[in-house]
This record gives C-alpha cells, sequence and structure tokens, in this order.
C-alpha cells in the first residue's frame, strides 16, 4: 500500500540518515524502543493538516511519555512546495501557543526541499532537513532536556551534521536516499506464506 511506503520511507530514513549519519544523537533511543509515532496525514489543505496537526499535538501530551515520546507527522499531499511549508510553520507556533503547548511541545519541521535561510538549494548542508516527504516532528520539551543536558556540546550538532553530509557528499546521500525508497518498498511486500 502506498500509505505503508510512505512511513516505511520516512522510518528507513531516520534509520538510515537520522540515526545512521548519527544527525541527532538523540534520535537512536526512542526510535529502539518503540517511542516514536509515525503518522501519515491524507489532509490536502493546510487547514485540514493544521487540525491533525492539533490532534496529534494534543494525543502527544496526553500519552505517557514511555509509550510515545515523539511523532513524525507525514503530509505528502499538502504543502509540497518548501516556502508554503516555510510559511506554514508560523501557523504551527500559533497552534502550539494557543494549545498552552509552549514549553511543553515543541515542532521541528523536515521537508524533501529544505533550505536553511541564506543556503543556496543546490547546498548539500541543507539534507540534513530534507525528509522523503513533508514532516512535520513533534517533540516533548522534557526530552529535548534531558537529551541535550546529557550531550556534552549540543552546539555543535548543526555544524557537526553538515559536516557529516558534505562528506557524504552527492552521490551518498543520493544512494541513501535510494536505499530509503528500496527499504520501503521490500518493507511494504508482503510476506510469502
Amino acid at each position: 500500500m502506498k500509505a505503508d511506503i510512505e512511513i516505511n520511507e520516512t522510518r528507513a530514513w531516520v534509520e538510515r540518515a537520522v540515526i545512521g549519519l548519527n544527525l541527532c544523537p538523540f534520535a537512536k533511543a526512542p526510535q529502539v524502543k518503540g517511542q516514536v509515532r509515525y503518522i501519515l496525514s491524507e489532509a490536502t489543505e493546510p487547514a485540514v493538516l493544521l487540525a491533525c496537526l492539533i490532534d496529534e499535538l494534543k494525543r502527544l501530551a496526553d500519552a505517557p511519555e514511555m509509550s510515545v515520546e515523539t511523532t513524525l507527522l507525514i503530509h505528502p499531499k499538502v504543502l509540497s512546495d518548501f516556502v508554503d511549508f516555510n510559511d506554514f510553520l508560523g501557523d504551527i507556533e500559533a497552534a502550539v501557543e494557543r494549545l498552552g503547548f509552549e514549553g511543553l511541545i515543541q515542532v521541528a519541521s523536515f521537508h524533501p526541499q529544505y533550505r536553511f535561510a541564506g543556503s543556496r538549494p543546490d547546498d548539500l548542508g541543507n539534507a540534513t532537513n530534507r525528509s522523503p516527504y513533508p514532516t512535520l516532528h513533534l517533540l516533548r520539551e522534557a526530552s529535548i532536556a534531558r537529551a541535550v543536558a546529557a550531550f556534552p556540546d549540543a552546539a555543535a550538532i548543526f555544524e557537526v551534521n553538515i559536516e557529516t553530509i558534505r562528506r557524504l557528499g552527492a552521490e551518498g546521500w543520493a544512494a541513501l536516499q535510494r536505499q530509503c525508497r528500496e527499504d520501503a518498498a521490500a518493507a511494504a511486500e508482503p510476506s510469502p506464506p
């Protein structure tokens, strides 16, 4: 099924890029413990996506941390243009504040066309935030605080990530993306009887 492929490709990206390249040193533990919730939104309009995001924010806030530490909300049918996606982030911040989750939950953004302010579109450093599909990552602030406290130089992660991607190179990044697609297709195939 297509939904399985989208979730499986995102899961493979987390495994191969985020954890495999150590782009986020805090990601492995919740992934291994099964505390990452992968949700596929079928939204085709930003307002519908925002409603889905609000539901997921509430669900994460209500869930015991031991069962769900973080949520990845994958939305391939809406905000495929990065400029529109980036503009939508203001609506997300307003929703988090309106719900009273400021300081409790934050939302990180990932997109296939992600571009850091001031960078060129072809700058390979942008790949540190490039996911297979537009994705919103809901994180508990308490989890972030614990992880940062345990990591000696959390401020250096950004620069280290860009160097990691640049060392990998464009061909290496393309190969990793191909592997994620292949992993997703293989995981979606029915098991033989």
